[in-house]
């Protein structure tokens, strides 16, 4: 099966419990290939095991939908909310976050048999006469979660098995997908007022609504993602030696960490190779760079003698150019719009509660589950990550 297959396959839905049963399988299809030892690793903080993907995924379920609305719900273990809830404040104690690696119990087979348990209850609510209209909002918050998860849990994965000396592969008979990226022009636009945000019908996160008015500057937009071809003339031009590139932060960073090039690759015997989803492959020159931070992102983008759109550039920019390869820095703080207001209650934290020290993302990537995409869709993260699918694509 091609990547893209396993990332991406789908089939047309026709009801809540259709669309509930395909999501929450395309879950553990992800996981199929993995030995049972690799549910458990978490070699950074930033990283969680599959097995703890899997089981808080499921804790939602049982925490929001049928705990409070399922007459006569019997949890399935009482611990699995110390265990399995995230950052939810509101719903109490949990482990912390550096600890997830730690738990050798509940075993993966726990894990399985809660996650059998959960659906076959949710099979039941879905049926039932208890589904309000307002509940199939937070039930589809809830899909969208694990959507969230699902490519947060092929990334994980990545760097669990990228960071094993061994490098193997995730799937032995993956065939990945063929990204050329061609030659790259400039799209321009014109200064004036524009409309950012989500409106419609359909699926949004809150931190995609209140649509307002911007004024943007004349700007130009790159048709096509930096290729890794381009990103080595960066690297062999001594870009990771030159502080005058970096931001203070990021030259720290790259002092701190003595980096060198982006994730995942290695100089290997005179040669440039990176680890894939099929093991340590030399790399395809043609291909969109893939994992950076932001720190790289915005110097290599002042080697160019360019810079990293704003996040309402992109968005204004989005229906002149294929984007949902990687997901795409831009140079906007992760904060409010105008107008946005956090849910009472647990929902509330979902979003508003990072609105600090965060970098925008757009796009989406290939990653990215099916019907998981926007061009409203915000994203963030840290300036120091680069697990993330994420990429460049240059303005000026």
């Amino acid at each position: 099966m091609r990547t893209d297959e396993l990332l991406k396959k789908t089939s047309p839905i026709r009801n809540w419990a259709e669309k509930y049963t395909q999501i929450r399988n395309h879950s553990i299809e992800i996981c199929r290939p993995l030995e049972i030892e690799d549910y458990v690793v978490q070699p950074v903080v930033d990283v969680s095991p599959p097995k703890w993907h899997l089981g808080h995924t499921t804790w939602f379920f049982e925490t929001f939908i049928l705990k409070p609305n399922l007459p006569g719900y019997e949890v399935f273990d009482p611990q699995y909310n110390f265990v399995f809830n995230s950052y939810y404040e509101t719903i109490g104690a949990r482990v912390i976050r550096t600890d997830r690696g730690n738990l050798s119990r509940p075993s993966v087979s726990d894990v399985y048999r809660y996650r059998d348990y959960i659906d076959e209850k949710m099979s039941e609510f879905l049926q039932s006469d208890y589904l309000t209209e307002s509940l199939e909002l937070l039930l589809e918050l809830g899909l969208n979660h694990e959507q969230q998860h699902q490519e947060l849990l092929l990334t994980d994965i990545k760097y669990i098995l990228g960071h094993n000396p061994l490098f193997p592969a995730y799937k032995k008979d993956l065939i990945s997908p063929s990204i050329k990226v061609n030659t790259s022009e400039f799209i321009s636009f014109s200064e004036g007022v524009y409309e950012i945000g989500f409106h419609g019908e359909g699926f949004c996160f809150d931190n995609e609504l209140g649509r307002h008015k911007v004024y943007l500057n004349d700007f130009e937009m790159a048709s096509q993602l930096v290729t890794n071809r381009e990103y080595l003339e960066f690297i062999e031009s001594n870009g990771y030696q030159d502080f005058l590139y970096w931001h203070a932060e990021g030259w720290d960073w790259v002092k701190q960490n003595e980096t060198k090039s982006p994730l995942y690759w290695h100089f290997i015997d005179g040669k440039w190779v990176n680890y894939t989803l099929n093991g340590l492959q030399e790399i395809n020159l043609d291909e969109p760079l893939c994992h950076i931070n932001f720190f790289e992102a915005s110097a290599f983008a002042s080697w160019k003698e360019m810079r990293l759109p704003t996040e309402a550039e992109w968005e204004v920019a989005s229906n002149h150019f294929d984007w949902g390869k990687r997901w795409e820095w831009t140079n906007s703080a992760y904060l409010p719009y105008p107008g946005f207001n956090k849910e009472a209650g647990a929902v509330g934290e979902y979003n508003g509660k990072f609105m600090v020290n965060q970098t925008v993302l757009r796009g989406a990537s290939v990653a990215t589950p099916t019907g998981h995409s926007r061009n409203t869709y915000r994203n963030f993260f840290p300036t120091h990550l680069q697990w993330q699918f994420t990429g460049i694509r240059l303005a000026k």
